[in-house]
């Protein structure tokens, strides 16, 4: 492993952790989400949310599991590569890698097309692009000069996401009420849109990447995953059934729909504005997130070092900030980022199966042990889920994935064969 000189500043707890996973999942979904659920499966979507939410909870709780052996930045990098291996190791975190900055440039773009809603130059080219750099630029300008900083923002743009939420979701349960008892549905219909449900519940996961500037992360971290995992769910159902209860048609905008139906067009376009800030949030937490598993991969000896180089005056790591924020800005700004974007579901299918399947490695490694439902039974029904999943996807999304892995794998040979060459001795001199 390298030597880093500087270690990073330990700047945010337990709330921290909740933060960067709440706004990691509460991204697009859940405002486009609940129109398809009420169309596929009637009165039966609020139990589907919970279902998956559960089931995510699963998923989490394996994480949390890996997570209490650690205290440096990583995530299920650093889990499968301690469990299984260097190279294992890095190829889920560069997969992960991969599909967040795909993510994150997607949602840039989604962003521009609601702004220009109300500002139409930023549906332009032009007006466009100074947009998405405006975004990224702030958003790396905030987290180089702190995480504290960063986390207040994010703090006021979780409350700002979830208020409206919660706010028409109550209003329309009192005004109109919760519709028809639930109605079990015929599995086909389930299966249609179940896959979309569950990833509404994804990136809870980013909040562990970042440990190494936690305080205390091997106690924090489980307990926040596996309660923001569980209260989203919540939230999310509480949304689901209050759609449900307006009988509103299907609708690419149903939340912005449901505001207008209870509140009128005042409350659309409050509405409107919370998709804006929500994917903000969500960038902002990717960003602060994910531009530290280069950090841990490059502490793994993986990378070149610079990626863990931490600036003294911030106690922040620059160059990985700017590397992730640049990519995920010209990725935005080309539009490359669709072949990208379309394998990063399954790149996190793999993660979380590559930590369920850590966790008892670990424990044999740190000596520990769990309770045989959090050994057994609930890693059995996270897996079962993330294998499903894998089912449900396509060829042609495998076969992007392989060649991501692929790229992966060549950088990654690439890099310790430099490391072997520059350790080396020189020739001897005759």
């Amino acid at each position: 492993m390298r030597a880093i000189l500087t270690k990073p500043a330990r700047s945010f707890g337990i709330l921290g952790i909740i933060l960067i996973a709440a706004n990691g999942m509460i991204g697009t979904g859940i405002f486009a989400l609940p129109g398809k659920l009420d169309a596929a499966v009637g009165s039966f979507a609020p139990l589907l949310l919970i279902m998956a939410g559960l089931g995510m909870a699963c998923i989490a709780l394996s994480f949390g599991d890996c997570a209490r052996h650690f205290d440096s930045s990583g995530g299920p990098l650093l889990y499968v590569a301690t469990a299984f291996g260097p190279l294992p190791g890095f190829v889920i975190g560069w997969l992960a890698y991969v599909a967040r900055v795909a993510s994150i440039a997607a949602n840039a773009t989604i962003l521009a097309t609601t702004v220009a809603v109300f500002y139409p130059l930023a549906g332009e080219t032009l007006g466009r692009s100074l947009l998405i750099i405006i975004l990224f630029g702030s958003l790396m300008a905030l987290n180089i000069v702190g995480v504290r900083r960063a986390l207040a923002v994010l703090g006021g743009i979780t409350v700002l996401k979830v208020a409206p939420l919660l706010i028409v979701a109550i209003a329309a349960l009192l005004l109109i009420g919760g519709g028809t008892a639930p109605v079990i549905p015929q599995l086909t219909a389930v299966e249609s849109v179940a896959l979309v449900a569950l990833y509404a519940f994804t990136a809870f996961e980013t909040a562990t990447v970042p440990a190494g500037e936690a305080r205390d992360p091997r106690r924090t971290i489980p307990i926040a995953l596996v309660g923001t995992v569980l209260v989203i769910t919540l939230l999310y159902a509480l949304v689901q059934w209050a759609y449900g209860g307006a009988g509103l048609a299907n609708s690419e905008t149903p939340l912005v729909d449901l505001a207008r139906h209870v509140g009128g067009p005042a409350a659309a376009v409050a509405m409107a504005v919370t998709v804006i800030i929500s994917i903000i949030g969500n960038q902002a937490s990717a960003l602060l997130a994910n531009s530290r598993l280069t950090v841990g991969m490059a502490e793994q000896g993986m990378i070149p070092a610079r990626f863990a180089g931490i600036s003294p005056r911030f106690g922040t790591p620059v160059f990985s900030i700017m590397f992730f924020g640049l990519s995920a800005m010209v990725l935005a700004l080309s539009g490359t980022f669709v072949f990208l974007a379309v394998v990063s579901s399954l790149a996190r299918l793999f993660a979380y199966l590559g930590c369920i399947f850590a966790a008892p490695r670990l424990d044999r490694h740190f000596g520990t042990s769990r309770a045989w439902p959090r050994r057994l039974l609930f890693p059995f029904a996270g897996a079962a889920l993330c294998i499903w999943a894998m089912f449900q996807t396509k060829p042609d999304e495998w076969a992007s994935l392989g060649l991501l892995a692929l790229a992966g794998a060549i950088l990654y040979f690439l890099s310790r064969w430099e490391t072997r060459w520059q350790k080396s001795p020189p020739p001897p001199t005759v």
